[in-house]
């Protein structure tokens, strides 16, 4: 979502255009603050993220604000500052009484100061269940839900991680030391990688539009057929927000601009501010939305044999192969030693019982680590 909101709040300065040129942007323009997050009230860890919007044409969509200070207030004078976890991403795991309104404080390094308006806990209603569709054109995941009085308004968002694993699996590595090939160990193991991404869509519904105010297999994402995300075992984890009605205009507009990027005949967007203003200088540009509440979260994992047949394969790929030519021990050191080729499958002469040399592969063809990580999550679970 941070990379839609950076993306955005550029283009809200500049215009749509149908003829390339170079726009004058006013000093200072180009570089508008941007606060994002929803803090959890029960402990959960969550974040704010800061960042500065800069030029369409920048290398980066990006630009973190490092170095503030960030508290959040609550109306009887309690304090708890956030922490700053990586450059602009900043930390909060408080338990907090959710009768409380709140309120933000963002002093900058520059000493420019901020606060958001008054802010109120929304206890979000738990999720009912969680599921996935599996069709024609690949699998659906979903979410059920039922809203209340209280919390109408949804915001889910969402984190994937799944194996990734190479074509050709080497369970052999050279060991310079002893000058020979064996085993690979378990912290050597390049075959079994793992992938994560961060969801950046938005996705809203009211659930006062249905009956009973139950939200009934809300989409959450769409997984087309044949999709690297389950060439083995995939996770899902679903994070839903009850908002209120100015966050939900808040992210309806946001959803309704960026949506439109990518086309230069897109329609002038829509400006948006959110609930974040200047101390001091009202005429200082903030862009954001900052809400507070309990967040329910809920994670499924769906197996390969779930959804059989499935037919991933990476056309990156297509053209690796084991070679048909074996490596003799006398050529271990000069093929292996650089690590560019591996050893990937034993030759043992028709008849007989002693390796004798390795037939080859590529790294790129054999070892994970190059595309995923080689940790498991602390949350995976295996069938």
């Amino acid at each position: 979502m941070k990379k839609s909101v950076a993306v955005f709040c550029f283009l809200v300065l500049a215009f749509a255009c149908r003829e390339p040129f170079d726009p004058e942007v006013p000093e200072g323009s180009s570089s508008i603050l941007v606060v994002e997050g929803y803090l959890d009230t029960e402990g959960l860890e969550s974040e704010i993220r800061l960042s500065r919007t800069v030029l369409i044409n920048a290398d980066t969509t990006l630009a973190p604000e490092s170095g503030a200070r960030v508290t959040l207030f609550s109306e009887d004078g309690a304090a708890y500052p956030l922490t700053e976890v990586e450059p602009g991403l900043y930390g909060f795991s408080q338990n907090v009484p959710e009768d409380k309104e709140y309120r933000m404080e963002i002093e900058l390094s520059n000493g420019e100061l901020f606060e958001s308006l008054p802010i109120i806990p929304i206890l979000t209603p738990p999720i009912i269940d969680a599921g996935f569709l599996r069709d024609e054109e690949g699998v659906e995941v979903y979410i059920t839900t039922q809203g209340n009085e209280n919390a109408d308004d949804f915001l889910w968002t969402y984190e994937e991680t799944w194996i990734y694993r190479p074509r050709i699996r080497v369970p052999y590595i050279y060991d310079s030391k002893i000058k020979d090939v064996r085993d690979r160990t378990e912290a050597e193991n390049i075959s079994l990688c793992f992938k994560s991404e961060v969801s950046s869509d938005i996705l809203l519904e009211t659930s006062s539009r249905f009956q009973e105010q139950v939200v009934f297999r809300q989409t959450i994402t769409e997984i087309p057929q044949g999709d690297e995300r389950i060439q083995e075992r995939y996770s899902i984890l679903v994070y839903q927000k009850a908002i209120d009605s100015d966050a939900v205009k808040f992210w309806e507009t946001l959803k309704r601009n960026t949506e439109d990027i990518g086309s230069i005949f897109s329609p002038l967007p829509s400006m948006i501010s959110g609930n974040l203003k200047a101390v001091g200088n009202p005429q200082t540009p903030v862009v954001g939305q900052v809400s507070m509440g309990v967040v329910q979260q809920l994670r499924i994992y769906i197996n390969l044999e779930d959804v059989t047949p499935w037919g991933y394969l990476d056309p990156e790929f297509n053209d690796c192969i084991v070679e048909q030519d074996s490596v003799l021990a006398r050529f271990y050191d000069p093929t292996f030693v650089s690590g560019a080729v591996l050893p990937a499958r034993p030759y043992i002469p028709p008849g007989g019982t002693v390796i004798l040399g390795y037939f080859p592969t590529s790294r790129r063809c054999g070892d994970c680590t190059l595309y995923a990580s080689p940790i498991t999550p602390d949350f995976w679970e295996d069938d």
